[in-house]
């Protein structure tokens, strides 16, 4: 080998072990073995990939948790490393020979998809900043997930046993839950009386001026059901035991929205990114994590809204031209910033609900009226963005699909 001659290395990353591969430039295999997540085992490939003498070039098909360290370590080091998307790897797979998949058979593929492809992203050293806030929002997620899920089976539970009560009040309020944390059944209502309900509604820190309302609608409810239905004790009791539950998850999200806002706001960016009709700190937040902070990565706005899927694109054949339909791949995360910044946005109205209101007398869905409206919105923040220097240098998170 010649010290012109480049080998690819791909990596199949794994929670426990990864595999790596390494092919020269005519794509035929040079070794492939597995090593272990481990600091030690990950150095000594990587010094072995360097002993050859050869411009070594490495693709990982996973920026997540499972590939930090091998990601950390060889960006560290100064070594080359582009991101092969776990559907492009899919993809390529049917090129080769066989319907088995091995990590093996994986990690050549991903080496030779960056032997082949010269459009994939190059991985640079994370932006620490950042890193925080993904790690915020993904846990911010699962909390509005695990919350989501909580309202539901508990309006599930509640509507078995005394459905009045269910449909009488908004279980995503904390005075809501706490009611039924307390009481869950028609009989146990109107034996607390109105007093009973008031003074422990008040002592457990409900909304004292909504306690009133709360009262006689509860004692309405208990007042139209006499009967016991199936189960009710043992559902009575999952359904006090939940409330509590979502009760300490409806302080943790509040908790984790605070810090949230607090890593954000100490972003250099952050005051101009809030400035932008309908986005606050939490969505202020969700862009930064989806973009990297880096803009400069999408060259043009045209280029920031098909990421997040706000561009057509067009699907021609033949005779039939301008057929438009929406991308297939884009990044979710970044198309519901936009999205909810859009519809918030309508709340403050201004030059946001013009526009909307201009997009429906043109006969759009409200839907597509605001997805117009987040792709004005794309243009509107690039525009508050574009001449600063110090977001543009912010280095990027992962790569971009």
């Amino acid at each position: 080998m010649t010290a012109r001659e480049v080998v690819w290395i791909g990596v199949d990353a794994g929670k426990e072990a990864h595999h790596a591969a390494a092919i020269d430039a005519e794509g035929r295999l040079l070794w492939s073995r597995r090593i272990a997540n481990d600091q030690a085992a990950i150095e000594a490939l990587m010094t072995r990939a360097g002993q050859a003498g050869v411009e070594v070039r490495w693709a990982v098909d996973l920026t997540c948790a499972a590939a930090t360290l091998l990601l950390a370590l060889l960006v560290t080091a100064g070594q080359r490393v582009v991101y092969v998307p776990g559907r492009t790897v899919n993809r390529m797979a049917v090129a080769f020979a066989g319907e088995g998949k091995t990590d093996a058979k994986d990690a050549r593929i991903i080496a030779d998809t960056a032997r082949l492809r010269r459009d994939l992203t190059e991985l640079s050293t994370p932006n620490e900043l950042v890193v925080e806030l993904s790690l915020l929002v993904a846990h911010r997620a699962d909390l509005m997930a695990d919350w989501v899920r909580g309202v539901n089976r508990l309006r599930e539970l509640l509507t078995a046993i005394f459905p009045a009560l269910e449909r009488a009040f908004d279980y995503s309020t904390r005075s809501a839950l706490i009611l039924v944390a307390g009481y869950q059944t028609p009989h146990a209502i109107r034996d607390a009386g109105p007093d009973g309900l008031a003074a422990y509604l008040t002592e457990a820190g409900a909304w004292r001026k909504g306690i009133p309302a709360m009262v006689d609608k509860a004692l309405a409810a208990a007042a139209a059901q006499t009967v016991r239905l199936p189960a009710e004790a043992t559902t009575a009791a999952l359904v006090a035991r939940l409330a509590r539950r979502l009760l300490d998850l409806d302080r943790e999200i509040k908790e984790t929205d605070k810090l949230l806002t607090k890593r954000f706001r100490t972003h250099p960016q952050a005051k101009i990114i809030e400035s932008m009709p309908g986005m606050g700190p939490i969505l202020g937040a969700e862009f930064l994590v989806a973009t990297g902070g880096d803009l400069a990565a999408f060259g043009t706005p045209a280029r920031l809204a098909a990421y997040a899927g706000l561009a057509p694109v067009p699907r021609d054949s033949g005779r039939r031209t301008g057929n438009l339909h929406r991308p297939k791949r884009y990044h979710r995360g970044l198309r519901r910033v936009f999205y909810m910044a859009a519809l918030s946005s309508l709340r403050a109205g201004g030059a946001s609900q013009a526009f909307y209101r201009r997009k429906r007398d043109e006969r759009l869905r409200h839907t597509q009226a605001l997805i117009a409206l987040a792709r004005r919105l794309v243009d509107v923040l690039w525009a508050l963005l574009r001449d600063n220097r110090e977001f543009h240098d912010s280095p990027p998170l992962t790569a971009r699909a």
